[in-house]
């Protein structure tokens, strides 16, 4: 893949994890109710926040950038099945914009994972 198509592809989540982290770790009202609908209010906000920190740091390491493409899909998963179980596609009138976030994380995560298959598998020992 083009180096600066995966750096685009690198950064775009990384940015998406970082600027929803102001709202996690300032208890916006926003993010309470989601992660109070959840039963995860706070200690899974700020856990998450954390994590996303994570993922976004290994994101823009070249050496790391796999891993954190894994703990950003990771964390996309769950989110995604938040939205579609718990919380809805909109939440809090924001006209389904977080939700588009976390596609747009999906995809974007996905594509790295898929384009490293091989490192993946073998992370799973489904290939020596």
């Amino acid at each position: 893949m083009n180096k600066i198509i995966l750096w685009i592809i690198r950064i775009i989540p990384a940015v998406i994890f970082l600027q929803t982290l102001y709202f996690k770790f300032t208890a916006s009202p926003e993010s309470v109710y989601i992660f109070s609908t959840l039963g995860l209010e706070p200690y899974g906000r700020i856990t998450i926040g954390i994590l996303e920190i994570i993922a976004s740091i290994l994101l823009l390491i070249n050496s790391t950038y796999f891993y954190g493409a894994l703990l950003g899909f990771g964390l996309i998963v769950g989110a995604i099945f938040s939205h579609l179980t718990r919380l809805g596609i909109v939440v809090q009138n924001d006209g389904g914009f977080l939700f588009g976030l976390a596609i747009v994380n999906f995809i974007l995560t996905g594509i790295i994972l898929i384009n490293h298959r091989k490192k993946f598998m073998k992370l799973l020992k489904f290939d020596s």
